[in-house]
């Protein structure tokens, strides 16, 4: 095992894989229950039940996806990276494709599958691999940066340190509020656990924060450690019903912009996330992503898996990156997430403990770590730190990783061509400058 994963090259060990995988899990786990809520559209009254999934078989689905899909991540591309359902995405599936665009829950989930294919042959095609690996390094230093941004901005919301604001978008949450202090409280004791070098740092502290929460009644006491696990026989292979019942539905202008708004979305956020977590681990060689394609076929796997299982598109998750930080180097990591995964549809009672400020430092100190790739960007080079910059700020500011990125690819080859520099340019740059500009003109 620790030849396969190479634990001595990589300078790891099964106790620091372990703390790792553990911790990314307890950094995803709210995607358990914040999924089953979405998909199920329980904020939304007055809906007929056909419009609903079912939010038993969605958490099973959503626990069984994420088991797999980090599976195959870690025993084939041998990454510290765990996937599951992608929050943005299920919001898209449900809130859009649902409720706005009305179309049966059965066929997004045929809209995810084919996604999902695509992807697969993109991936044996070797076009994805290509992709990122013709992303100038700046680029994915910038990416990287960005995303730690967009998610310390998450942990401050989490944490209701930054709250809406109609006046100025964004303000001061009220830190009187128990459940910020709590957070406060926890990215306090995870900065010196982190400051003073203690492995695990971050999970230590995630775990301090949930006991305390507990003693002073924040968070509440499990009334029991295992519950029943619930059918999965709604959603089950929901997806394959319109294309032998209604097949004419899967083909108009309204599933086209589903699949490739699934398409570009997952496509742009799973390599700014393998990206970004492969440079915070060190495992990128030569500015290039080692078994990419591996890791992008992973990816592409679960999603399909995942639509059958009754779930919207399962993708690498950045919260991998809090793994990082506990220690994860290897694929083992990943492997000891997917166990977790399935261990918990029988502890779910244990994932109540498991709140928004409980998580929240470990996204924010996070994000700390991850930004560090600013200082490897040449900021003295103009062409480079406009589209660098415009990435890095884009993300936090538009909530959305793929967006940062298109922003910045296409001022990229604006700036590098007006400087002279146009040669040095990999044609898939430009390939990609016109699909973002046609993305922001068509399609958002």
């Amino acid at each position: 095992m620790k030849n396969y994963f190479q634990f001595e090259k990589l300078g790891t060990n099964y106790r620091r894989e372990f703390i790792g995988g553990l911790t990314t899990f307890l950094s995803m786990a709210y995607i358990l229950i914040v999924n089953p809520l979405t998909l199920s559209l329980e904020s939304i009254p007055d809906l007929p039940d056909s419009m609903r999934m079912d939010s038993g078989a969605v958490f099973v689905a959503t626990a069984l996806a994420g088991a797999i899909g980090s599976l195959i991540m870690g025993l084939i591309a041998k990454y510290p990276i765990a996937l599951a359902p992608g929050v943005g995405l299920n919001a898209f599936f449900a809130y859009t494709v649902i409720l706005t665009m009305e179309i049966p829950w059965q066929s997004a989930l045929t809209g995810v599958l084919f996604s999902g294919i695509i992807f697969i042959l993109l991936t044996l095609t070797g076009l994805r691999e290509q992709i990122i690996n013709s992303i100038p390094v700046e680029l994915k230093l910038a990416v990287g940066a960005g995303i730690g941004l967009f998610i310390t901005f998450i942990g401050f919301q989490n944490a209701g340190i930054i709250i809406n604001n109609d006046a100025v978008l964004v303000g001061l949450g009220d830190l009187t509020n128990g459940n910020t202090l709590l957070a406060i409280f926890g990215i306090f004791i995870t900065v010196i656990l982190m400051t003073k070098g203690v492995k695990g740092g971050i999970f230590f502290g995630m775990l301090i924060t949930a006991v305390l929460g507990m003693i002073v009644g924040l968070i509440d006491i499990p009334s029991k450690v295992i519950g029943a696990v619930p059918s999965l026989e709604p959603t089950f292979g929901a997806a394959l019903d319109p294309l032998f019942n209604n097949p004419s539905d899967l083909f108009t202008v309204q599933m086209l912009v589903v699949v490739l708004t699934f398409l570009f979305v997952d496509f742009f956020d799973t390599a700014g996330t393998l990206v970004a977590v492969a440079n915070q681990a060190n495992l990128m060689k030569d500015n290039k992503l080692p078994r990419a394609g591996k890791a992008l076929f992973a990816d592409s796997c679960a999603t399909v898996v995942g639509a059958i299982l009754g779930t919207s598109t399962t993708t690498s998750y950045i919260e991998s990156s809090a793994g990082v930080a506990a220690g994860a180097r290897t694929g083992f990591a990943s492997v000891v997430t997917a166990g977790l995964f399935l261990l918990a549809l029988l502890f779910s009672p244990l994932l109540e403990v498991i709140t928004a400020p409980v998580t929240a430092p470990a996204l924010i100190i996070v994000g700390v770590l991850m930004v560090s790739a600013l200082g490897k960007i040449d900021w003295e080079k103009f062409e480079i730190a406009v589209p660098a910059f415009l990435t890095i700020i884009a993300m936090p500011l538009t909530y959305s990783i793929a967006t940062g990125i298109a922003i910045g690819f296409i001022f990229y080859p604006i700036t590098m061509i007006m400087k002279g520099r146009g040669k040095e340019i990999h044609p898939i740059m430009y390939l990609l400058f016109v699909i973002f500009t046609l993305y922001f003109i068509f399609l958002v």
